[in-house]
């Protein structure tokens, strides 16, 4: 019995090394790409498809070879933005070849491979991650300037399985729109991009207020300038705001783009705006090296430090405020200071709600071992048995080298 079981074991695990992509193709197609452009959003429903949709026919139209990728394999948008519902993909010589929407922009999604429109799909994240592979190895795009993948919203299997496959150089392009709670899950998406070690090269909020057809007054139904607000606390570029224009909807519905269908509207002047930017700065850091990290943001870091009265305080969990400073490891400076209101102590909110925020390490003057271990969890270093000075004094002498540390006053 024991030898039948290990026989088919053995040969189950060859039949999924057999059906595993080959990891050489997959290089190779890679490199065929110059960049890899990733639409991210940590929120659904803020008009992800329909950014990615029109980056790319921009892209297009500035006469390069753009692919577009959708792998959000439960809501396939792109078949229809572009008015290719029902459409098939052709094989040839083994791969997939991409289905041509013309001037130079090719399109893969799942929703070309469905039977039929009210077909669910079904899958775990193993398989998820499967299909995407074979996406990236099985599909011959041929040499792209760019390929723009359109990513499901959230932090989990499919944009993983991407940033994790694609190689560099890569970016990600994070959708936001103006409301305080999309901000929220936005802050989750920047930090997903730093633990996978994915560049974001700009934050895009979208839905930011309505322009009247008419008159030409702008509206702020959902507020406005938080995605600006926000890509000014975390150091990262502010690509530009899309206004909520109806034309969109209807252009999507018709299976067109809004650079298409309504060249002259604002939606379509901030897209172009967008794009322009993107290219600006291909062009001034090459294609085969657009928008990575400066060797200046590599160095950055940022420290977090429980503070009460201007200093440390030895109360962790309990503390009122966080002092947040930016350092650069390199030079051994502090480049900026702010404070944050600590949020209501629960257990294991601290470490997520630092991590969100992009810290790295945490100074302390105590912490229990399971607190330790759910920072650790976060990938934020904890420094512990620190003195009560102030937080400036703290991180400028850990980037000498010289910070001092004692007991851990909260070791049990």
């Amino acid at each position: 019995m024991r030898k039948t079981q290990d026989h088919e074991r053995q040969t189950q695990g060859r039949r999924d090394r057999a059906q595993e992509p080959d990891e050489s193709t997959l290089r190779r197609r890679m490199q065929e790409i110059g960049f890899k452009l990733l639409i991210l959003s940590g929120k659904g429903g803020v008009g992800k498809s329909t950014v990615a949709a029109n980056l790319a026919v921009l892209l297009a139209r500035a006469g390069k070879k753009v692919g577009l990728l959708d792998v959000d394999v439960h809501g396939p948008s792109i078949p229809h933005l572009f008015g290719l519902k029902g459409h098939s993909v052709r094989i040839d010589g083994g791969a997939m070849l991409p289905v041509n929407a013309g001037g130079g922009l090719s399109l893969m999604s799942i929703g070309f491979l469905l039977a039929g429109q009210a077909d669910p799909v079904i899958w775990r994240g193993p398989m998820k991650h499967g299909v995407i592979k074979q996406f990236l190895t099985d599909v011959n795009w041929g040499p792209l300037d760019y390929l723009v993948v359109d990513s499901p919203p959230g932090t989990g299997d499919e944009p993983l399985s991407v940033a994790q496959l694609v190689g560099s150089p890569s970016g990600a392009l994070i959708v936001t729109t103006p409301q305080d709670l999309a901000i929220s899950d936005v802050r989750r998406c920047v930090s997903f991009c730093s633990a996978v070690s994915l560049p974001v090269i700009g934050i895009v909020e979208n839905m930011s207020g309505f322009v009247c057809p008419h008159c030409g007054e702008k509206a702020d139904l959902f507020k406005t300038g938080g995605g600006k607000a926000l890509a000014e606390e975390m150091r990262i570029p502010f690509l530009g705001e899309i206004p909520i224009d109806p034309q969109i909807v209807v252009s999507g519905d018709s299976g067109t783009t809004c650079i298409e269908s309504c060249p002259d509207s604002a939606a379509t002047e901030a897209f172009a705006d967008i794009a322009g930017r993107i290219l600006d700065r291909g062009a001034k850091r090459g294609e085969t090296a657009l928008i990575t990290l400066d060797r200046e943001e590599k160095n950055r870091m940022k420290i977090a430090v429980p503070v009460a009265d201007g200093r440390l305080t030895m109360h962790f969990g309990h503390c009122e405020e966080f002092a947040l400073l930016d350092v650069d490891r390199q030079t051994r400076s502090i480049l900026s200071t702010v404070r944050r209101e600590a949020p209501p102590h629960e257990p294991g909110l601290l470490p997520r709600w630092l991590r969100e925020l992009g810290v790295d390490i945490v100074i302390a003057g105590g912490m229990g071992r399971r607190a330790q271990d759910l920072f650790a969890q976060n990938g934020i270093e904890v420094v512990v048995g620190a003195g009560a000075e102030t937080p400036e004094q703290l991180a400028s002498a850990y980037l000498d080298g010289t910070l001092q540390t004692s007991e851990n006053v909260c070791d049990h």
